[in-house]
């Protein structure tokens, strides 16, 4: 538990630290909210604003808790997290401790822009719903803060993770109803967009924020909530259980992956310094 706790603080710490990329990483997102703020204003949505919002946030965490595979190939290239892993610690606690401190900073972020979105006129006609968008951020952050450790003990190199990232998140963000309705896609790539976990993420967490619970399907459907797949529809209720059942496949890939790993074949990048 000492082990899970030390490296839950020490990333924190670090994410605290790093003011600049604290910062920028806040100002982009409503750089994006200015962008595509236009293309969102249909007779289906009422308030664009709030509805693109809520897609920047779950991005966010998305994109934060891949950062971990970044944190922990640079502490695997310093010798940090070798000194670690030759201690009697198991490997299952060091997974433990870096995916909990991922989601922690990628809920974090997710609240910050949340905060930040109420003076953009971002509101909640029920108090408990700050409740549920906080627990769903948390859900977030977990899922893909598996998928982080996983990336991060498959590559062999910060380079090489660096290209991956770029292939997973770019792909998984536009491919998602995120930014971009999934209803202004070509059918290849709708149809592409229901195998993306980051889709159902998207649909759950907008049902939530934007407290489009009591809707029935065909409304659900109208707004990208729901998925209508030949006939079947797949609530946002449904996307909670799909992310679920994803964030349990990353986990057990990232904690297995982790344990298994040869941290020492890892290499820092040939453009970084020795």
């Amino acid at each position: 538990m000492r082990t899970i706790t030390a490296l839950w603080l020490r990333n924190i710490r670090g994410f605290v630290r790093d003011r600049v990329k604290l910062i920028t990483s806040l100002v982009i997102p409503f750089f994006f909210l200015y962008v595509f703020k236009s293309i969102f204003k249909t007779d289906q949505v009422e308030d664009p604003t709030a509805f693109l919002l809520a897609g920047i946030i779950v991005a966010t965490v998305f994109q934060t808790s891949l950062n971990i595979a970044t944190s922990t190939i640079d502490d695997t290239v310093s010798g940090y997290m070798k000194e670690i892993l030759v201690s009697p610690t198991s490997r299952f606690q060091v997974a433990l401790g870096q995916i909990l401190s991922a989601a922690t900073i990628a809920t974090t972020q997710g609240i910050l822009i949340l905060i930040l979105g109420f003076f953009t006129g971002l509101s909640f006609d029920h108090w408990y719903t700050l409740i549920y968008v906080l627990l769903a951020l948390m859900l977030v952050g977990l899922v893909f803060s598996g998928l982080g450790l996983f990336l991060a003990s498959m590559v062999k190199s910060s380079s090489t993770f660096q290209v991956v990232q770029q292939a997973v998140v770019l792909p998984f963000t536009f491919l998602s109803g995120a930014y971009i309705p999934l209803a202004f896609l070509p059918d290849v790539l709708r149809f592409i967009a229901y195998f993306n976990p980051m889709t159902y993420t998207t649909a759950f967490f907008r049902t939530i924020m934007l407290e489009k619970g009591g809707l029935t399907q065909t409304e659900w459907v109208e707004l990208g909530l729901a998925f209508d797949l030949n006939g079947f529809i797949v609530t946002p209720w449904m996307s909670g259980i799909i992310i679920t059942a994803f964030g349990t496949l990353f986990l057990f890939l990232a904690t297995n992956s982790f344990v298994r790993a040869d941290f020492n074949k890892i290499s820092r990048s040939p453009l970084g310094g020795r």
